[in-house]
Protein backbone atom coordinates (compact mmCIF):
# COMPACT_ATOMS: atom_id res chain seq x y z
CA UNK A 1 0.00 0.00 0.00
CA UNK A 2 1.20 3.30 -0.95
CA UNK A 3 1.94 5.75 1.86
CA UNK A 4 0.37 8.98 0.21
CA UNK A 5 -2.75 9.70 -0.32
CA UNK A 6 -2.48 8.43 -4.03
CA UNK A 7 0.13 6.07 -6.23
CA UNK A 8 0.25 6.31 -10.06
CA UNK A 9 -1.98 3.58 -10.49
CA UNK A 10 -4.90 6.03 -9.06
CA UNK A 11 -4.09 8.84 -11.36
CA UNK A 12 -4.34 6.09 -14.43
CA UNK A 13 -7.69 5.10 -12.91
CA UNK A 14 -9.16 8.30 -12.97
CA UNK A 15 -7.80 9.05 -16.85
CA UNK A 16 -10.38 6.33 -16.89
CA UNK A 17 -13.36 7.85 -15.31
CA UNK A 18 -12.45 11.43 -16.54
CA UNK A 19 -12.14 9.66 -20.10
CA UNK A 20 -15.05 11.50 -22.53
CA UNK A 21 -15.75 14.20 -20.48
CA UNK A 22 -12.61 15.89 -20.01
CA UNK A 23 -10.63 17.83 -22.58
CA UNK A 24 -7.06 16.93 -23.68
CA UNK A 25 -5.30 19.61 -23.61
CA UNK A 26 -2.62 20.40 -25.89
CA UNK A 27 0.87 20.46 -25.64
CA UNK A 28 2.04 23.82 -27.88
CA UNK A 29 5.36 25.32 -28.56
CA UNK A 30 6.27 28.43 -29.66
CA UNK A 31 9.18 30.41 -31.11
CA UNK A 32 9.43 33.22 -29.10
CA UNK A 33 9.47 31.15 -25.70
CA UNK A 34 12.36 29.34 -26.17
CA UNK A 35 14.13 31.95 -27.52
CA UNK A 36 13.48 34.07 -24.49
CA UNK A 37 14.04 30.77 -22.19
CA UNK A 38 16.90 29.68 -24.39
CA UNK A 39 16.06 26.13 -24.42
CA UNK A 40 13.16 24.53 -26.18
CA UNK A 41 9.96 24.72 -23.59
CA UNK A 42 6.44 23.28 -24.21
CA UNK A 43 3.27 24.55 -22.68
CA UNK A 44 0.87 22.31 -21.44
CA UNK A 45 -2.62 24.34 -21.68
CA UNK A 46 -4.77 23.70 -19.36
CA UNK A 47 -7.10 27.00 -20.24
CA UNK A 48 -8.26 24.67 -23.07
CA UNK A 49 -10.08 22.70 -20.82
CA UNK A 50 -13.86 22.84 -19.33
CA UNK A 51 -14.43 26.04 -17.74
CA UNK A 52 -10.85 27.60 -18.41
CA UNK A 53 -8.64 25.41 -15.69
CA UNK A 54 -7.40 22.28 -14.77
CA UNK A 55 -10.01 21.99 -11.96
CA UNK A 56 -12.38 20.03 -14.17
CA UNK A 57 -10.02 17.02 -13.94
CA UNK A 58 -10.11 16.39 -10.41
CA UNK A 59 -13.78 17.55 -10.10
CA UNK A 60 -14.75 15.24 -12.62
CA UNK A 61 -13.57 12.62 -10.63
CA UNK A 62 -14.41 12.97 -7.58
CA UNK A 63 -18.19 13.31 -7.98
CA UNK A 64 -18.36 10.67 -10.44
CA UNK A 65 -17.45 8.18 -7.63
CA UNK A 66 -20.24 9.35 -5.51
CA UNK A 67 -22.92 6.60 -5.64
CA UNK A 68 -26.92 7.10 -7.04
CA UNK A 69 -28.19 7.30 -3.84
CA UNK A 70 -26.35 9.77 -2.44
CA UNK A 71 -26.70 12.67 -5.49
CA UNK A 72 -30.10 14.00 -4.40
CA UNK A 73 -28.23 15.20 -1.29
CA UNK A 74 -25.78 17.62 -3.61
CA UNK A 75 -22.18 18.57 -2.90
CA UNK A 76 -20.66 21.45 -1.15
CA UNK A 77 -16.83 23.03 -2.14
CA UNK A 78 -15.00 26.03 -1.55
CA UNK A 79 -13.14 28.00 -4.55
CA UNK A 80 -12.25 31.11 -4.91
CA UNK A 81 -13.28 30.23 -8.53
CA UNK A 82 -11.78 27.76 -10.85
CA UNK A 83 -12.67 24.96 -8.63
CA UNK A 84 -15.95 26.22 -8.31
CA UNK A 85 -16.54 26.03 -12.01
CA UNK A 86 -15.13 22.49 -12.26
CA UNK A 87 -17.37 21.25 -9.70
CA UNK A 88 -20.24 23.43 -10.80
CA UNK A 89 -19.94 22.06 -14.56
CA UNK A 90 -19.23 18.34 -13.30
CA UNK A 91 -22.46 18.48 -11.37
CA UNK A 92 -24.21 19.48 -13.97
CA UNK A 93 -23.52 16.82 -16.16
CA UNK A 94 -23.73 14.32 -13.41
CA UNK A 95 -26.80 15.66 -12.20
CA UNK A 96 -25.77 16.65 -8.65
CA UNK A 97 -26.85 20.11 -7.21
CA UNK A 98 -23.77 21.74 -5.89
CA UNK A 99 -23.22 24.98 -3.64
CA UNK A 100 -19.97 26.54 -3.35
CA UNK A 101 -18.41 28.66 -0.75
CA UNK A 102 -17.06 31.53 -2.73
CA UNK A 103 -14.84 34.64 -1.66
CA UNK A 104 -16.84 37.90 -1.57
CA UNK A 105 -14.23 39.15 -4.19
CA UNK A 106 -13.54 36.41 -6.33
CA UNK A 107 -13.22 37.62 -9.86
CA UNK A 108 -16.90 38.50 -11.16
CA UNK A 109 -15.88 36.21 -14.31
CA UNK A 110 -15.32 33.73 -11.90
CA UNK A 111 -19.05 33.94 -9.93
CA UNK A 112 -20.61 34.65 -13.06
CA UNK A 113 -19.67 31.66 -14.81
CA UNK A 114 -19.85 29.29 -11.45
CA UNK A 115 -23.39 30.63 -11.59
CA UNK A 116 -24.51 29.99 -15.01
CA UNK A 117 -23.28 26.55 -14.30
CA UNK A 118 -26.42 25.90 -12.29
CA UNK A 119 -24.63 26.07 -9.17
CA UNK A 120 -25.57 28.19 -5.65
CA UNK A 121 -22.96 30.74 -4.20
CA UNK A 122 -22.56 31.43 -1.16
CA UNK A 123 -20.47 34.22 0.27
CA UNK A 124 -17.40 35.06 2.45
CA UNK A 125 -14.95 37.43 3.56
CA UNK A 126 -11.68 35.41 2.76
CA UNK A 127 -9.59 38.13 5.48
CA UNK A 128 -11.65 37.19 8.59
CA UNK A 129 -14.02 33.65 8.11
CA UNK A 130 -13.01 30.16 7.75
CA UNK A 131 -14.30 28.96 4.04
CA UNK A 132 -13.72 25.04 5.33
CA UNK A 133 -15.86 26.51 8.69
CA UNK A 134 -18.41 28.00 6.40
CA UNK A 135 -18.47 24.85 3.90
CA UNK A 136 -18.49 21.94 6.64
CA UNK A 137 -21.27 23.33 8.40
CA UNK A 138 -23.22 23.68 5.77
CA UNK A 139 -22.59 20.19 4.51
CA UNK A 140 -23.51 18.77 8.05
CA UNK A 141 -27.04 20.64 7.67
CA UNK A 142 -27.47 19.70 4.55
CA UNK A 143 -26.03 15.59 4.40
CA UNK A 144 -24.46 16.99 1.48
CA UNK A 145 -20.26 15.43 0.37
CA UNK A 146 -17.70 17.93 1.05
CA UNK A 147 -15.59 18.13 -2.02
CA UNK A 148 -11.97 20.09 -0.92
CA UNK A 149 -10.20 22.05 -3.77
CA UNK A 150 -7.21 20.32 -3.30
CA UNK A 151 -7.22 17.71 -0.19
CA UNK A 152 -8.70 14.64 -1.57
CA UNK A 153 -7.27 11.99 -3.05
CA UNK A 154 -9.75 11.48 -6.27
CA UNK A 155 -9.32 15.72 -6.60
CA UNK A 156 -5.21 15.12 -6.73
CA UNK A 157 -5.46 11.98 -9.07
CA UNK A 158 -8.02 13.66 -11.44
CA UNK A 159 -5.59 16.60 -11.46
CA UNK A 160 -2.56 14.33 -12.14
CA UNK A 161 -4.46 13.11 -16.03
CA UNK A 162 -2.40 16.02 -16.84
CA UNK A 163 0.85 14.33 -16.15
CA UNK A 164 0.12 11.51 -17.63
CA UNK A 165 -0.72 13.81 -21.01
CA UNK A 166 2.51 15.42 -20.93
CA UNK A 167 4.26 12.05 -20.92
CA UNK A 168 1.99 10.65 -23.95
CA UNK A 169 2.48 14.05 -25.43
CA UNK A 170 5.74 14.01 -25.20
CA UNK A 171 6.18 10.88 -26.75
CA UNK A 172 3.90 11.69 -29.68
CA UNK A 173 6.66 14.05 -30.67
CA UNK A 174 9.62 11.99 -29.82
CA UNK A 175 10.74 14.10 -26.75
CA UNK A 176 12.27 13.19 -23.74
CA UNK A 177 11.20 16.24 -20.94
CA UNK A 178 13.77 17.18 -18.32
CA UNK A 179 11.59 19.44 -15.99
CA UNK A 180 7.89 20.89 -15.56
CA UNK A 181 7.04 24.01 -13.41
CA UNK A 182 3.69 23.69 -12.19
CA UNK A 183 1.69 26.48 -9.84
CA UNK A 184 1.03 25.90 -6.98
CA UNK A 185 -1.59 26.83 -3.90
CA UNK A 186 -2.85 23.61 -2.15
CA UNK A 187 -0.35 21.65 -4.21
CA UNK A 188 -3.20 19.32 -5.54
CA UNK A 189 -2.23 20.11 -8.93
CA UNK A 190 2.12 19.21 -8.71
CA UNK A 191 1.40 16.42 -6.12
CA UNK A 192 -1.01 14.82 -8.98
CA UNK A 193 1.08 15.49 -11.96
CA UNK A 194 4.34 14.59 -10.27
CA UNK A 195 3.10 11.57 -9.10
CA UNK A 196 2.20 10.54 -12.78
CA UNK A 197 5.00 11.57 -14.03
CA UNK A 198 7.58 10.39 -11.84
CA UNK A 199 6.35 6.87 -12.10
CA UNK A 200 7.32 6.53 -15.36
CA UNK A 201 10.00 9.27 -15.84
CA UNK A 202 11.94 9.81 -12.02
CA UNK A 203 14.90 11.32 -13.90
CA UNK A 204 12.26 14.31 -14.83
CA UNK A 205 12.57 17.38 -12.38
CA UNK A 206 9.26 19.08 -10.80
CA UNK A 207 8.66 22.51 -9.53
CA UNK A 208 6.35 24.17 -8.11
CA UNK A 209 5.71 27.82 -8.72
CA UNK A 210 3.99 29.63 -6.41
CA UNK A 211 3.15 33.99 -5.42
CA UNK A 212 6.01 35.84 -3.72
CA UNK A 213 3.89 36.69 -0.51
CA UNK A 214 2.25 32.76 -0.77
CA UNK A 215 5.41 30.83 -0.84
CA UNK A 216 3.86 28.33 1.61
CA UNK A 217 5.59 24.75 -0.27
CA UNK A 218 8.48 26.54 -0.71
CA UNK A 219 9.06 27.07 2.61
CA UNK A 220 7.15 24.04 3.71
CA UNK A 221 10.22 21.83 1.47
CA UNK A 222 12.48 23.62 2.64
CA UNK A 223 11.32 23.35 6.55
CA UNK A 224 10.13 19.58 5.93
CA UNK A 225 6.71 20.45 7.65
CA UNK A 226 3.72 22.63 6.94
CA UNK A 227 4.26 26.11 7.04
CA UNK A 228 1.83 28.79 6.73
CA UNK A 229 0.93 31.92 4.87
CA UNK A 230 0.70 35.26 6.66
CA UNK A 231 -2.80 36.79 7.04
CA UNK A 232 -1.82 40.09 5.78
CA UNK A 233 -0.30 38.39 2.51
CA UNK A 234 -1.84 39.55 -0.69
CA UNK A 235 -1.31 38.78 -4.59
CA UNK A 236 -3.14 39.13 -7.78
CA UNK A 237 -3.25 35.59 -8.51
CA UNK A 238 -6.31 34.90 -6.81
CA UNK A 239 -6.37 30.97 -7.70
CA UNK A 240 -3.29 30.65 -5.47
CA UNK A 241 -4.54 31.97 -2.52
CA UNK A 242 -4.22 28.67 0.06
CA UNK A 243 -3.01 29.45 3.74
CA UNK A 244 -1.06 26.27 3.96
CA UNK A 245 0.11 23.21 1.59
CA UNK A 246 -2.72 20.10 2.27
CA UNK A 247 -2.43 17.67 4.61
CA UNK A 248 -2.14 15.00 1.70
CA UNK A 249 -0.37 17.22 -1.33
CA UNK A 250 2.54 17.93 1.29
CA UNK A 251 4.03 14.33 2.08
CA UNK A 252 3.44 13.68 -1.92
CA UNK A 253 5.58 16.81 -3.18
CA UNK A 254 7.84 16.78 -0.09
CA UNK A 255 8.99 13.12 -1.50
CA UNK A 256 8.23 14.34 -5.55
CA UNK A 257 9.41 17.84 -6.23
CA UNK A 258 12.57 18.91 -6.89
CA UNK A 259 12.30 22.60 -5.63
CA UNK A 260 9.73 25.55 -5.04
CA UNK A 261 9.93 28.46 -6.74
CA UNK A 262 8.24 31.98 -6.19
CA UNK A 263 7.83 34.97 -8.83
CA UNK A 264 6.39 38.47 -8.17
CA UNK A 265 3.32 39.66 -8.84
CA UNK A 266 4.62 42.45 -11.18
CA UNK A 267 6.60 39.17 -12.74
CA UNK A 268 3.31 37.45 -13.24
CA UNK A 269 1.44 40.40 -15.17
CA UNK A 270 5.15 40.83 -17.72
CA UNK A 271 4.14 36.41 -18.13
CA UNK A 272 0.46 37.20 -18.80
CA UNK A 273 2.02 40.05 -21.37
CA UNK A 274 4.18 37.88 -22.68
CA UNK A 275 1.57 35.14 -23.40
CA UNK A 276 -0.58 37.26 -25.26
CA UNK A 277 2.11 39.04 -27.32
CA UNK A 278 4.21 36.51 -27.94
CA UNK A 279 2.07 33.38 -27.82
CA UNK A 280 -1.52 34.69 -28.59
CA UNK A 281 -2.50 33.31 -25.17
CA UNK A 282 -4.85 34.52 -22.41
CA UNK A 283 -3.24 33.64 -18.76
CA UNK A 284 -4.90 34.35 -15.60
CA UNK A 285 -2.69 35.12 -12.92
CA UNK A 286 -2.59 31.91 -11.12
CA UNK A 287 -2.00 30.31 -14.42
CA UNK A 288 0.81 32.38 -15.32
CA UNK A 289 3.05 31.98 -12.30
CA UNK A 290 5.02 28.63 -14.22
CA UNK A 291 5.72 30.82 -17.52
CA UNK A 292 7.13 33.84 -15.01
CA UNK A 293 9.20 31.43 -13.28
CA UNK A 294 10.54 30.06 -16.89
CA UNK A 295 11.00 33.75 -18.50
CA UNK A 296 12.72 35.24 -15.13
CA UNK A 297 14.91 32.07 -15.25
CA UNK A 298 14.19 31.03 -11.73
CA UNK A 299 16.04 28.15 -12.68
CA UNK A 300 19.75 28.97 -14.36
CA UNK A 301 19.65 28.27 -17.79
CA UNK A 302 20.52 24.83 -19.60
CA UNK A 303 19.52 22.35 -22.43
CA UNK A 304 17.00 20.01 -22.43
CA UNK A 305 13.36 20.36 -22.83
CA UNK A 306 11.14 22.17 -19.70
CA UNK A 307 7.51 21.90 -19.65
CA UNK A 308 5.26 24.76 -18.12
CA UNK A 309 1.95 24.01 -17.16
CA UNK A 310 -0.18 26.66 -17.84
CA UNK A 311 -3.10 26.36 -15.45
CA UNK A 312 -6.11 28.36 -16.10
CA UNK A 313 -7.33 31.42 -18.54
CA UNK A 314 -10.26 32.51 -16.25
CA UNK A 315 -9.22 36.16 -15.93
CA UNK A 316 -11.43 39.14 -14.83
CA UNK A 317 -11.43 41.17 -18.35
CA UNK A 318 -10.64 45.00 -16.44
CA UNK A 319 -8.03 43.69 -14.39
CA UNK A 320 -6.44 41.85 -17.34
CA UNK A 321 -6.88 44.85 -19.76
CA UNK A 322 -5.18 46.96 -17.13
CA UNK A 323 -2.06 44.76 -17.60
CA UNK A 324 -2.11 44.84 -21.04
CA UNK A 325 -2.27 48.64 -20.93
CA UNK A 326 0.61 48.41 -18.90
CA UNK A 327 2.88 47.56 -21.89
CA UNK A 328 1.30 50.15 -24.06
CA UNK A 329 2.30 52.91 -21.46
CA UNK A 330 5.97 51.03 -21.20
CA UNK A 331 5.97 51.60 -25.08
CA UNK A 332 5.00 55.35 -25.32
Amino acid sequence: MTQFAICAADVHEAARYISGAAVRTPLLEFAPLNERAGHRVLVKFEAAQHTGSFKFRGAYNRLSRIPDADKAAGVVAWSSGNHAQGIAAAAALLGIPATIVMPADAPAIKVANTRALGAEILFYDRYTQSREEIAMALARERGAILVPSFDDPYIIAGQGTAGLEIIEQAAEIGVSIDRVFVCCGGGGLVAGIATAIKDSAPHVEIYSVEPQDFDDTARSLFSGQRETVPADARSICDALLAPSPGALTFPINKALLTAGLCVTDDEVRAAMRFAFEAMKLVIEPGGAVALAAVLEQRVPRTDGVSVVVVSGGNVDPDIYAGILRQCERRDE
